[in-house]
């Protein structure tokens, strides 16, 4: 049984994304924002037409300028490397075309200077403003994925690199496609799926509405939303702000199963009727905690369309990818055309569109196309890393692309580099929607990560270095890879060497009992079926090792955490041992109660044993144990001439079908743990399947039985007759009875009694 409960836990991991009270920040809503630093055109050709003019009369102006004197020009300057790729029309043309006279462009400004070069920091090879050599970044790069693409089983991957304005490396490995024939990863052709890094475009778009005076941060969000997808009031917490859906505290509980990701088109939904239809539960008081919530960031941007007047990938592109020149990004998907959903992506984007895979153990398997339409905000985008490249330019100054033009004023720039809130003091904040992160060498990132169910992607940039970092990969073993590169370029050339590992802490292990144990994640479903499987995936067991450091469970193994504090004092602040993050514990009387991840999206609350799933792992093992034995003791006195009272009688006959049905729902959910350990993106798509759906079914009825059983315990008891139960069958009778209640009470509180929810 533990065995099935591992491989029960290990075919619910799914991904999302798609990724500490501070005073937040004074930007609370459009009055604080400088005025919108552009303006909107007509058309973009009346755009196009304007930045080549411009750009021939910079050319005259150089060509005429006497030479004696003349200023060099700032490397700040220096343009992108083109791209290779042939220039494709705009994601979602066929439909952008018929309101081409409303779309907008905007106004060039000068572009912004790159951060100047600096003095390396002692030990460093770059200090902020120096770029990689190219040749020695590219070779660094390329070590790096081809090393992890043979160790982890990786398909296909592309990198880009920027800094100084201009792109340093755009680079793809590996394939795309091998049906009918290998189709290698072009970096200037193959569109990834972004998974959560969609949700920068979306804060941008939201953002730009702040900045025109037409959302404010500090007001409801029901404000700019539809009736069908605003969120119920509760009475004892304030309205949901727009503020809440940025920073990830809502409130909202977290699920994903069954309808986040779609693989039919059939059953992609609109994105008002997806919120209207799938509105979770909301769990905690907004701007409590933050959690991470898909749900959130799809209001966000249904806020946003209705604020601008545009379906959202309409807004997407006329206000943010085509000003950018990003003419291979999309938020729209390869689906057939519908009325009521937004056009499918156009057919020279989807015939670039990488293939998803599934590592099995022996070879790729590609998977179906992950629809994520009816939660397009949160989670659909696709571009290459040509077109992120250019994207990441333009955070890095300010909202300005290469040439100058400009999708945000300096307000919104400043506000994706503050931090709006934080779970506690030294863990990673939200700012402004952009993640937060923790960097070698002291240096603070902003981006955002992604995942999907095969794709997973990294986008990192690091405005003190100017330096912008995006991988993705096409692999559901890709993780591991798009995690690590930003920090490990980072530290390569701009980071000091690493000073040697805090020792452990003699104080932690005398002290291991207030931190050790079983905590539970904020970031799940609270309830039904969904809650069931996210007590058991969400759970986390912290231990102390030996030589006293922190140990917290990270993808099948563990990371290990040294106490911050001098002298091995205990305060509940650690430090990563192996990279720049930290983990910090909330104290009550001396006992860790919650721990918050290093990535501010989610905090751990400490279980009694009554929640762990040890608990369930022993009373699965024990009910399993006493089911079998009454069953075989129900066959072995068929062939006795015993006569028990009629009351003991029913009890055994209860006791027998109880036991039946508890076998039954245990083999429901080892069947489902199976067949969800082979792929995880059944989990997702069938949920919750019709092995589950027997188990929980089943177990249903046996808590029923179970629960008829203890009410029949005290007459069998009380009961006497000639040849009736001995004192060793009512003792069995009377601890199978309390052991099926206790199962039964377990599953109950954990949701997994309620099949209906599926």
């Amino acid at each position: 049984m533990k065995r099935a409960l591992r491989a029960f836990a290990l075919g619910l991991t799914l991904v999302s994304g798609i990724s500490t009270p501070l005073p937040p920040s004074g930007i609370t809503g459009a009055h604080a924002f400088a005025a919108p630093s552009y303006r909107v055109l007509p058309d973009e050709r009346a755009a196009r037409a304007r930045r080549q003019a411009q750009q021939r009369a910079r050319q005259a102006q150089r060509s005429a300028a006497p030479r004696a004197g003349a200023r060099p020009r700032p490397a700040a300057r220096s343009r992108p490397r083109p791209s290779s790729a042939t220039a494709a029309a705009p994601a979602g043309a066929a439909s952008a075309a018929a309101a081409s006279a409303a779309s907008p462009a905007v106004v060039p400004l000068p572009p912004v200077v790159a951060v100047p070069p600096a003095p390396a920091r002692p030990g460093a090879r770059l200090g902020p403003g120096q770029l990689p050599p190219p040749t020695e970044l590219e070779a660094f790069v390329d070590g790096l994925v081809r090393d992890a693409m043979g160790a982890e089983h990786i398909a296909g991957v592309a990198v880009a690199v920027v800094g100084g304005n201009q792109i340093l490396l755009n680079k793809g490995y590996g394939f795309a496609d091998y049906r009918p024939r290998p189709r290698p990863v072009n970096p200037d052709r193959t569109l990834f799926r972004l998974g959560s890094v969609s949700k920068t475009f979306t804060w941008i778009a939201l953002m730009q509405q702040v900045e025109a005076g037409r959302i404010r941060l500090d007001a409801p969000v029901n404000a700019y939303l539809p009736e069908p997808a605003q969120v119920p009031d509760r009475r004892r917490w304030r309205a949901v702000q727009v503020r809440d859906l940025l920073t990830h505290t809502p409130g909202f509980e977290d699920r994903a199963l069954g309808h986040l990701f779609e693989r039919r088109p059939d059953q992609v939904r609109p994105l008002l009727t997806y919120l209207a239809e799938e509105r979770p539960q909301r769990v905690r008081a907004p701007g409590d905690l933050p959690t991470y919530s898909n749900y959130g960031a799809a209001l966000a941007g249904a806020a946003a369309a209705q604020a601008a007047g545009l379906p959202f990938a309409d807004l997407v592109e006329r206000r943010v990818t085509g000003p950018l020149g990003m003419t291979r990004t999309s938020f729209r998907e390869p689906y057939p055309a519908r009325a009521g959903l937004p056009a499918p992506l156009p057919p020279t984007l989807a015939a670039d569109i990488s293939e998803g895979f599934h590592w099995t153990g022996s070879g790729f398997q590609p998977r179906p196309t992950e629809l994520i339409t009816q939660v397009a905000p949160a989670g659909a985008a696709s571009a290459t890393s040509g077109d992120m490249a250019r994207f990441m330019i333009a955070l890095l100054n300010d909202g300005a692309a290469a040439d100058g033009l400009r999708i945000y004023g300096p307000g919104t720039a400043r506000a994706f580099r503050t931090v709006l809130q934080r779970s506690a003091p030294g863990v990673n904040g939200w700012a402004h929607g952009f993640m937060e992160y923790d960097l070698p060498g002291g240096f603070t990132g902003y981006g955002h990560g992604g995942a999907t169910l095969s794709f997973f992607t990294s986008l990192v940039t690091v405005p003190e270095l100017g330096l912008g970092v995006f991988v993705t990969t096409n692999t559901d073993t890709g993780r591991p890879l798009v995690e690590r590169l930003p920090a490990l370029l980072v530290d390569r050339f701009y980071a000091p060497p690493p000073a040697a590992p805090l020792p452990g802490s003699d104080a932690l292990e005398t002290r291991a009992d207030a931190f050790a144990g079983t905590y539970l994640t904020t970031r799940r479903a609270y309830g039904g079926l969904e809650g069931f499987a996210s007590r058991i995936t969400g759970a986390a067991d912290v231990r102390i090792s030996e030589d006293g450091r922190l140990l917290t469970p990270e993808r099948g193994g563990a990371r290990a955490w040294t106490p911050e504090a001098p002298n091995g004092s205990v305060t509940g602040r650690f430090r990563s041992d192996d990279g720049a993050e930290n983990l910090v514990f909330q104290m009550e009387n001396g006992r860790a109660v919650r721990w918050y991840a290093p990535w501010g999206g989610a905090a751990y609350d400490r279980q009694s044993w009554w929640g762990s799933p040890v608990s369930l792992g022993i009373l699965a093992n024990l009910t399993l144990l006493a089911s079998m034995l009454a069953l075989i003791g129900a066959v072995l006195r068929l062939r006795r001439n015993g006569r028990p009272s009629s009351a003991q009688a029913r009890s055994g006959a209860v006791e027998t079908a109880a036991a039946l049905f508890w076998i039954l729902a245990f083999a429901g959910f080892i069947g489902f743990a199976v067949s969800a350990a082979v792929d995880e993106a059944d989990v997702l798509y069938d949920w919750p399947g019709p092995w589950l759906r027997i188990g929980s079914w089943a177990a249903l009825l046996a808590a029923l039985f179970s629960v008829t059983l203890l009410a029949l315990l005290l007459p069998a008891w009380r009961s006497e007759s000639r040849g009736g139960w001995t004192l060793g069958r009512r003792l069995r009778h009377t601890v199978t009875a309390l052991l099926f209640a206790a199962t039964a009470a377990l599953l109950a509180s954990w949701g997994a009694l309620q099949p209906w929810t599926a």
